[in-house]
């Protein structure tokens, strides 16, 4: 009987591999629900990407209240609902006000729109002229302009452009 080599705790050959098979599949699916869950983290399931332009609007900029200040035109993105835009602008780097949409009144200033009007949503090729509205926001003959266009709904801005209105 010395000859008997026996070893009761060895693991077969078949069992390791198994195990280890086992072990690779439970880590790869973790990596895989980890790295998906950072990536829609970081896009929030729906990634949307938009570009305006602004530029100076046609009229020159007096000591009235009702100029013409800016134009923002929609270069790229897909249809925004004005129920769920918000425009706010900066003059001269003052506190930011929110303009009302168009067809909305009763604020500094307002948002009136050029292009297919027809609708309720800002669509590319369609743009807004940002008016001064019973306040002189420009009270100079040429201002710095800086528009900010956010999604109310998702909480995100969309677009910042400046532009000088003369």
């Amino acid at each position: 009987m010395q000859n008997e080599n026996r070893n009761d705790e060895a693991v077969s050959p078949v069992i390791a591999t198994i195990l280890m098979v086992a072990i690779t599949v439970v880590l790869a699916g973790v990596l895989y629900v980890w790295a998906a869950s950072l990536a829609e983290g970081n896009t929030d399931g729906n990634l949307a990407l938009y570009a305006f332009g602004a530029e100076d609007a046609n009229g020159a900029v007096t000591e009235g209240t009702d100029d013409n200040l800016v134009r923002v035109t929609m270069s790229q993105g897909g249809d925004l609902n004005w129920a769920s835009i918000s425009v706010k602008i900066s003059v001269d780097n003052a506190a930011p006000v929110t303009c009302d949409n168009p067809g909305v009144t009763g604020g500094a200033c307002g948002l009136v729109e050029f292009g297919a009007t027809g609708d309720n949503f800002w669509s590319v090729g369609d743009g807004v002229t940002i008016v001064e509205s019973g306040q002189d926001l420009c009270t100079s003959g040429t201002c710095s302009v800086e528009v900010t266009i956010t999604d109310t709904r998702e909480g995100k801005t969309l677009d910042t452009s400046s532009a000088i209105a003369e």
